[in-house]
């Protein structure tokens, strides 16, 4: 796959940018609490079916005490829909642990100790800093990954290489929503199956070969 050239690269943000100027994540919450506890249930599951369980659990849980008092038992209750709930409902009982006892119940704003806390990886907390704090971080899912590939964006074999090579390519000006912008793009347009190519406002500067074609 031949990488996107710079001026590619900059109309290719250009267009998205100038399809959804503002992306927000669909992930719901009130408060960056709320947004920790939705990403680290988010892994393995799609952000409507976490919604789906969070909307009930976060009328009565908007701080990490609150979900300590409602514990691993009563949380689990409210996520079991999600996949693997029960390893989750662990981790954000322990994170809440941790929030409380070394950051006043406060979610920190520093990438290390965000990775410290249970069940929160550099993807989770790319997705805390970049939403919560404006950092311009870009958490690689599958359909961050696929984009990076496919488009020839930023080929790489792993997300590390593929959230490297954006962070080094991606220009300055469109880092801050870049992580949304693709993982939009990716979810609805350049779907794994089905790719909507006829519709894509950046399909002809896509490197992608296998091109859907409108019927």
């Amino acid at each position: 796959m031949a990488q996107l050239k710079p001026a590619q690269i900059e109309e290719f943000y250009r267009r998205l940018q100038e399809r959804d100027p503002e992306p927000k994540g669909e992930l719901e919450h009130d408060n960056i609490y709320q947004l920790l506890v939705s990403v680290v249930l988010s892994a393995q599951a799609t952000d409507a079916g976490v919604n789906k369980a969070t909307r009930p659990l976060f009328a009565k849980v908007t701080t990490p005490q609150q979900m300590l008092a409602l514990g691993e038992a009563g949380l689990t209750h409210y996520i079991k829909t999600i996949g693997l709930y029960r390893g989750k409902a662990k981790n954000v009982i322990g994170l809440s642990k941790i929030l409380i006892d070394q950051y006043d119940g406060t979610v920190p704003h520093d990438r290390e100790a965000l990775e410290a806390l249970p069940g929160v990886g550099r993807k989770t907390a790319n997705v805390v800093l970049n939403i919560a704090f404006g950092e311009p971080t870009i958490a690689v899912d599958t359909h961050v990954f696929r984009v990076g590939n496919r488009t020839g964006l930023a080929p790489g074999k792993t997300p590390l290489e593929v959230e490297l090579k954006l962070l080094k390519r991606t220009p300055q000006q469109y880092l801050r929503h870049a992580h949304h912008w693709l993982i939009l793009h990716g979810r609805y347009v350049c779907r794994a199956r089905s790719p909507s190519c006829p519709t894509c406002v950046v399909a002809d500067i896509c490197g992608f070969k296998g091109k859907t074609i409108a019927v």
